[in-house]
This record gives C-alpha cells, structure tokens and sequence, in this order.
C-alpha cells in the first residue's frame, strides 16, 4: 500500500463530517481535490470505505475502523511535530476551539495575533449553534468556546471579551422613531434553528413582551436569516456585529423599540478545573494580556 499521509487526512475529515463539501472548506482544499484524494485513497482497499446513499456519503464499517487507525497515526505525526517544535523552544500544540455562529466575527480578531506570535500552533475550530457548543465543550472535545451567554451547565471559567447587542432590524426604513410593543404583532419575524442562542433571546423577549409573531420563518444561519431580512420576507433580531456592514450600507435598518437593544457579553469559556495543555494555557495568558487592544473601540465601528 502506498498511501500518503495527506490521504488518511482527507479521509478522516470525510468520516468525521460525511461530508466532502464540508470537508474541503475545513481542509481548504476544492471539492475535487478532495474526490480525487478519496478516490486515491479507496484504490488501495479491495472492500468499499464509503457508500452514496440518497445523495449523502455514508462510511461502511470497514471505513470507520480504517478512519480511526488514521486518527492514531495522524496523532503520532503531530506528536512528532510538537516534539520537533519544542526542542527548538517553540510553543507546539493544537488548540480545538467551538464558536457560536455568530462568533465567527469575534473569534478570528482573537486567534490571529496569537498564531502570528506561535506559528508552530495548529488550530481547529467549530462553528455552530449554541447547542452543539455546549455539547462540545461538556463532552471535553475542545479547549475552549465563544459564547454570548454563559451556561449554567457544564460548570464553567471564563474571559469576558466584549458587549454583544442585539436589535430589532428590517430591509425598510423605519417608518417612525419608535416603535410600540403591539405593532410587533403585525411584522413577519424570521427566527434562527432550535438550539440557536440567538433565537434563546429573541423568544425571550418576545414572550416576556407578549408579541406574537405573524409567520414563523425559520433558517439555520445567522447569515440567512440577514439575507432573508435583506429581501424584505419580514423582521428578526440580530447580532449588531453580524450586520454593521449592511447598516452602514443602508442595506438593513434599525428599529427602534423598548427593551431593545438586548445586551449579552461574548465570553471565552472552558470547563472549570481543566487542565490546559501549554498551547492553551499560553492562550489564555495572551488574551487576558490584549484582548482589551484587540477588541477595543476600533474593532466595532458601525
């Protein structure tokens, strides 16, 4: 056999998510780049290490043991590496982070300085909704996740970054300055997927207002749910930082309303008494050290 270690790579991303779309964006690598690394690798084997069901690709069991004895010798080569990089007196390791969705504005101003500072780090991060996050972070699977409210379980530390303000916004201008709690009844309102901290607040402050929504438009993004809102199909509450481009273009606008805005904070968060391997430790240093530069005035202009 003659396989290489960039297809066990490939091929143990593609068990993980059974998704080549998904991934090629992890891998940044094109989706036929990746078919072809599959296909490479599935030469070298005489039983199927996938299947097509419907349109989706399934792993056979065959494939799930071949998937993990690639995860062990993918962990020896990285083991390997971190060796080589501290012998050298290099910061070594990887740092696996899980982000709400809308953390994705937040989360990179963080990590990008601190990569810049320790190029021998490798980082792998996971956005997704709030549900998945928790999920991750109480099973021990990543070092860290970005939230905008903090949990009550699984018991948690944590760094408080930044304030997160949520508005009421609409394709159209506002008709008026402000807005009555009872008009809210007659707006279309779109709401993110179950599990969403984002549609949390929203239906809290619904509920609390006593505004029921006219259709219930459901999408599982923060990015469609602006899409949606920009193509006029009705309201939504939303993350300020996700859509201070469009405010500024005019493309979405602000409604004015009591109660509004809502403010979390956006919080770096890890079990409570976990122990950090250095990479992550020396994280946590750097962002207590700078996250007040980094995430200062100039950071959230809209």
């Amino acid at each position: 056999m003659n396989y290489t270690l960039h297809q066990l790579m490939v091929f143990h991303k593609i068990a993980e998510l059974e998704s080549i779309t998904k991934a090629a964006e992890q891998l940044f690598l094109s989706q036929p780049a990746v078919s072809i690394q599959l296909k490479n690798f599935q030469e070298q084997f005489d039983i199927p290490l996938t299947e097509v069901i419907g349109r989706r690709i399934r792993i056979t069991a065959f494939g799930r043991e071949i998937a993990a004895a690639a995860e062990k010798i993918l962990d020896e080569v990285y083991a390997i590496n971190y060796k080589t990089m501290a012998y050298k007196g290099l910061l070594s390791g990887k740092i696996k982070i899980s982000s709400v969705s809308t953390g994705k504005y937040v989360i990179p101003w963080l990590l990008a300085p601190f990569m810049r500072k320790h190029e021998g780090l490798e980082l792998s991060i996971d956005v997704t909704n709030k549900l998945n996050v928790l999920q991750t972070l109480e099973q021990n699977e990543v070092d860290f996740a970005l939230v905008s409210i903090k949990p009550e379980k699984p018991e948690t530390e944590g760094i408080e970054l930044m304030e997160n303000e949520l508005h009421l916004i609409s394709s159209e201008m506002p008709a008026k300055k402000n807005y009555k709690m009872e008009e809210l009844n007659h707006l279309n309102f779109i709401f993110r997927e179950e599990g969403s901290a984002t549609r949390q607040i929203m239906e809290g402050f619904l509920r609390k207002h006593q505004v029921k929504a006219a259709r219930h438009l459901e999408l599982s993004s923060n990015e469609a749910v602006k899409q949606a809102v920009m193509a006029g199909l009705g309201v939504s509450v939303m993350p300020l930082i996700g859509i201070r481009n469009e405010i500024k273009l005019k493309q979405l606008h602000i409604l004015s309303v009591a109660g509004l805005p809502i403010k979390t904070r956006w919080q770096l968060i890890w079990l409570k008494n976990k122990s950090h391997s250095p990479a992550a430790a020396a994280f946590i240093h750097f962002i207590e050290i700078n996250k007040s530069k980094i995430l200062g005035t100039d950071f959230f202009p809209v």
